[in-house]
């Protein structure tokens, strides 16, 4: 495995780079006023999560799943300021997946695997869990949420007119609380940002340790 850059971690940051093209996480940084950049490829390179396998390890946790690719994307994200060149600033990733009955959901593959998803959650609970990890080069740390979200019983016209909206494709469990499915949605217990893929309690509290003031 490659060293990670050294940067240096000394000074007080007010600008941080975003490994993510996610506009959700985008949104929810501006919400808490963080001053950001996303970290992208140039044209003809592969998006972002090309430096990350994603294929859970044998029997891993989702706890242990999220951070480590959160870590991982944070680790890439650095490498990519390091043979970029470009201004040295603290690096924030996050990961989201869905668990139920122990296995890992992330996203669909398409329209059938979403339906089969959404007809799996429907009338019960799951966890959504989401990793997020910042990384200078010097330091790398890493916060974990976990959140309950309850379903109402879907019908199969529910799930129809729903995935015809498209929202389900790009979204671990095949929905967005922030969308349409939030009228599927009975009870949430944790963090709805969480739910949306950047848990601000825990980021504010991370970028807080690397130096940056909100």
């Amino acid at each position: 495995m490659n060293a990670m850059p050294v940067f240096s971690s000394h000074t007080l940051s007010s600008h941080i780079y975003l490994a993510s093209t996610s506009p959700r996480r985008r949104d929810l940084l501006r919400q808490i006023g963080v001053q950001f950049d996303v970290l992208v490829f140039r044209s003809g390179e592969r998006g972002m999560d090309a430096d990350v396998d994603e294929t859970p390890e044998p029997d891993e946790p989702a706890e242990r799943y999220v951070q480590r690719l959160a870590l991982t994307k944070a680790s890439a994200g650095v490498r990519r300021l390091f043979w970029r060149k470009l201004p040295r600033q603290p690096v924030l990733a996050a990961d989201t997946a869905i668990e139920l009955d122990g296995e890992i959901i992330g996203k669909p593959g398409g329209a059938d695997d979403a339906r089969n998803i959404l007809r799996r959650l429907s009338g019960r609970a799951h966890h959504v869990l989401t990793a997020v990890a910042v990384s200078d080069g010097e330091r790398i740390r890493c916060r974990l949420s976990t959140s309950a979200v309850q379903f109402r019983p879907l019908s199969e016209s529910d799930i129809r007119r729903y995935i015809a909206t498209g929202e389900p494709m790009d979204k671990a469990g095949a929905y967005g609380i922030q969308g349409h499915a939030a009228a599927f949605i009975e009870e949430i217990r944790g963090s709805c940002s969480g739910i949306m893929g950047l848990p601000l309690f825990e980021t504010a509290a991370l970028l807080e340790v690397f130096g940056y003031s909100l």
